[in-house]
């Protein structure tokens, strides 16, 4: 299959479209002016606000002017990951992509169908002169996956709508009516430096190889996490050697887990060959623990030249023991809905600079109060450990509502056209649709899309026949929104 075979045919020209524009989150002017130009060229009604959010109009085709006006939604930016050995800029470059089997892929990078297929699915609906549609308005946010920004400043009145169709989900065949509310949990360690000692054996160990994802999508499949792996080999050491840190290094997104970490430390010369003995130790334990989920699991231990300086010894077990003690992973299953998890963290990232240690991390929870408590334990044992803590205001979730009259509609069109029924769910990973409740609290709500997996990683891909299926039911559900009463 080569790419001008892909079907939609329409949909995907503009997903190649909006792959060729940069658009890392806080950097959305590229994709914003690409959006405005699109609105100038169709003819169609467009406006922005303060925070940079687009809002483009489309009036109702010839007969569904009597239905329930209907907001799409997708966000403007993506997460910007690439491996170590991929040379791109994600402020100029473009996602290069390709097709590998049923899956379209990005070389080296995240492919930004996170929401990149949204935008298109909406420029499609948009361009169209053949799809029925009541009263249409299409919402491009900005800054989804950094802190949900665009949503957050939604003003009540920037848009109009009675229905609100997300398209920012990453199972087919799956329709989801909730979702977890989160927050951050930042933790600075402070990182004083002492002169190096004489006679010590510095190296540089490092974890890489994991599979990472979503936080929130993936928290629950097993997946290891590179800042716990590594710290877990250093606290060993630590126990046994007079170990000494230098650097530390790990992880990237407040919403990724991590796939990469490394230090540089110091132990005594007599220990150099017992620490490459550990680490082989190590390696085997943890390739046994995650035979399955991290069959690319790598640890690397080098001779690094000496240091000048160490980090305080002190400070050091009080860092290393805190990030030992942190919880990672899920922490609760909802006890009303089958397999979704309930309340979770993720040491997100680990970054050395000026002094000091600062450690991030993300909670979730479909429970406001459960949350809360999550980022409450984090942070008490990121206090125990010395560090100065704070916790950001978070995001709400979205309640679910199985009596929502747009979900039976969804629902019917699903079993109408593939003759299945799909499943209905929540979801553990944020979506703005809580933040959409606040200003706008009579809205109707339903998301789905295609199958994305990998998400927030370089392994990031698209299961092709399932953009044709996602197309095919969004056209669907609008040409039976309902009459508004």
């Amino acid at each position: 299959m080569e790419k001008k075979d892909l079907k939609p045919a329409v949909v995907f020209r503009y997903f190649e479209e909006v792959c060729g524009v940069p658009r890392p989150s806080k950097k959305e002017e590229k994709i914003r002016a690409y959006l405005l130009e699109f609105a100038r060229k169709h003819d169609l009604s467009v406006k922005t606000d303060e925070a940079g959010n687009v809002l483009i109009a489309k009036p109702a085709t010839p007969g569904m002017e009597g239905r329930k006006a209907v907001i799409l939604q997708s966000h403007m930016d993506m997460v910007c990951e690439k491996n170590k050995d991929t040379q791109h800029d994600f402020d100029t470059d473009p996602i290069e992509t390709y097709i590998d089997g049923e899956w379209l892929r990005a070389k080296g990078t995240t492919l930004g169908a996170d929401n990149g297929i949204g935008i298109a699915a909406e420029l499609a609906v948009l361009a169209s002169d053949d799809v029925e549609h009541g009263p249409l308005q299409c919402l491009f946010t900005v800054d989804e996956e950094t802190g949900l920004t665009g949503a957050f400043a939604l003003k009540e009145g920037f848009m109009e709508g009675d229905i609100l169709i997300n398209l920012d989900s990453e199972d087919e065949g799956e329709l989801f009516i909730g979702c977890a509310g989160g927050a951050g949990t930042t933790a600075v360690f402070p990182c004083t430096m002492t002169a190096a000692p004489e006679g010590y054996f510095f190296f540089r160990v490092a974890v890489k190889g994991l599979t990472g994802g979503h936080s929130g999508d993936d928290i629950n499949k097993g997946r290891a996490n590179a800042n716990k792996l590594l710290n877990r080999y250093l606290v060993q050491l630590m126990r046994k050697y007079d170990l000494r840190l230098c650097e530390i290094d790990g992880g990237n997104l407040h919403n990724a887990i991590p796939r990469e970490a490394h230090a540089v430390c110091a132990v005594p010369m007599a220990c150099k060959e017992a620490v490459r003995v550990d680490l082989n130790v190590y390696l085997a334990e943890v390739e046994n623990e995650y035979a399955v989920t991290e069959p690319n699991l790598q640890m690397e231990l080098e001779s690094e030249a000496p240091r000048a300086e160490v980090m305080d010894a002190g400070e050091m077990k009080r860092f290393l023991l805190s990030l030992y003690a942190v919880h990672n992973g899920v922490y609760a299953m909802s006890q009303d809905i089958p397999g979704l998890v309930e309340t979770s963290s993720n040491l997100a990232s680990v970054k050395q600079a000026d002094g000091s240690i600062k450690v991030v991390t993300s909670q979730r929870s479909s429970i406001l109060s459960s949350r809360v408590d999550m980022s409450q334990m984090v942070g008490a044992a990121f206090e125990l450990g010395g560090a100065t803590v704070e916790t950001g205001d978070g995001y709400p979730g979205w309640k679910p509502n199985p009596s929502s009259e747009i979900l039976q509609v969804a629902v019917e069109s699903y079993k109408r056209l593939f003759g299945t029924e799909p499943k209905v769910k929540a979801i553990h990973a944020g979506l703005e649709c809580g933040l959409f409740l606040e200003k706008y609290p009579s809205l109707d709500m339903v998301s789905f899309g295609p199958t994305l997996r990998g998400v927030h990683s370089p392994d990031e891909r698209m299961l092709i026949p399932t953009v044709d299926k996602f197309w095919r039911h969004l056209l669907d559900v609008l040409a039976h929104v309902p009459v508004k009463a």
